[in-house]
């Protein structure tokens, strides 16, 4: 079992830059490849970026490439998501999640374990 807690989130004007933070407990947390995804009211749940389990593979969707970084430290049991030339359709909540096995999924199914979210809003 893993526990996921992000931090992060709150009200930024259209251009400014967020840091969302996500901590981990429980198991090894350096087993897991991560990912953030985003739900914006009355939409899908969907992805954002995906880190593997060392840091050194990383994917974004289209929307936030070039303007969000995902990283991690695995001494700290940590994942971050830099975001950087926010727009309001960026507007959202924000889950990080926990997936079993090597590779990065953008699919919501194949994670298993996620933390309860943080509000973004991006005011224009």
């Amino acid at each position: 079992q893993v526990q996921l807690v992000e931090s992060g989130g709150g009200l930024v004007q259209a251009g400014g830059s967020l840091r969302l933070s996500c901590a981990a407990s429980g198991r090894t947390f350096s087993n897991y490849p991560m990912g953030w995804f985003r739900q914006a009211p009355g939409k899908e749940r969907e992805f954002v970026a995906g880190i593997n389990w060392s840091g050194g593979s990383t994917t974004y969707a289209d929307s936030v490439k070039g303007r969000f970084t995902i990283s991690r430290d695995n001494a700290k049991n940590t994942v971050y998501l830099e975001m950087n030339s926010l727009k309001p359709e960026d507007t959202a909540v924000y889950y990080c999640a926990a997936k079993r096995g090597i590779s990065t999924s953008t699919a919501t199914s194949n994670y298993a374990y996620w933390g309860q979210g943080t509000q973004v809003t991006v005011s224009s």
